[in-house]
C-alpha cells in the first residue's frame, strides 16, 4: 500500500472506524471511474473537493452524481469561492488531486457534506491515491470529519 493510502488507513483506525481500504484494479481519478471499478452507482461515490473562501481552504464532500454549486458555498461561508489549484490542495490536505480523502488532512478544514450522500447506507470516498477507496457510512463520515450536512448540489441548468 502506498504511503498516502496507508496514512488514510491509519487515520480510520485511530478514529475507531473499522473499515479497510479497497485497492482498485484501475486508477479512479473521477467519480465515474471509481463507480465503474466498484460496480456501484456514481451517486455512492463521495468526492472530496477543495475550494477556497476568501483564500482560506475548505472541503466539500459531494455525491459523485452532483456538481457543487459554488454560489451555495458562498452563502454558507460568506466568502468568495474559488476552486483550489493543485498546490493549494496539496498544501491543505497533504494529498494530490484525484485521491483526496475526506480525512487525515495536513490541516483541519471546514467541511461541508452534500446531504444527498445521506441517502445511502455505504458510500465510497477516495483513499489517498487514485486507485484506493474505502467504504464508510454517512454517519461515520460525519463523525470522522466533523462536517456540516448542507445542500451544495447544483440544480439542473445551474439554478439554485
Amino acid at each position: 500500500m502506498k504511503p498516502a493510502a496507508l496514512k488514510v488507513q491509519e487515520a480510520l483506525v485511530a478514529l475507531g472506524i473499522a473499515r479497510t481500504l479497497i485497492e482498485l484494479p484501475v486508477s479512479a481519478r473521477t467519480s465515474r471511474e471509481a463507480a465503474r471499478a466498484l460496480g456501484v452507482d456514481v451517486a455512492r461515490i463521495a468526492k472530496s473537493l477543495v475550494f477556497t473562501s476568501n483564500s482560506t481552504p475548505l472541503l466539500a464532500i459531494a455525491s459523485g452524481a452532483n456538481r457543487v454549486d459554488e454560489r451555495k458555498l458562498e452563502r454558507l461561508t460568506g466568502g468568495k469561492i474559488r476552486k483550489a489549484d493543485a498546490e493549494t490542495v496539496k498544501q491543505a490536505t497533504g494529498f494530490a488531486i484525484g485521491g483526496v480523502p475526506p480525512l487525515a488532512h495536513a490541516t483541519p478544514l471546514p467541511t461541508y457534506i452534500d446531504r444527498d450522500l445521506l441517502q445511502h447506507e455505504v458510500i465510497y470516498p477516495a483513499g489517498g491515491v487514485p486507485e484506493c477507496v474505502f467504504p464508510i457510512s454517512p454517519q461515520e463520515l460525519l463523525r470522522a470529519t466533523g462536517g456540516q450536512v448542507v445542500d451544495i448540489r447544483q440544480e439542473q441548468g445551474g439554478q439554485p
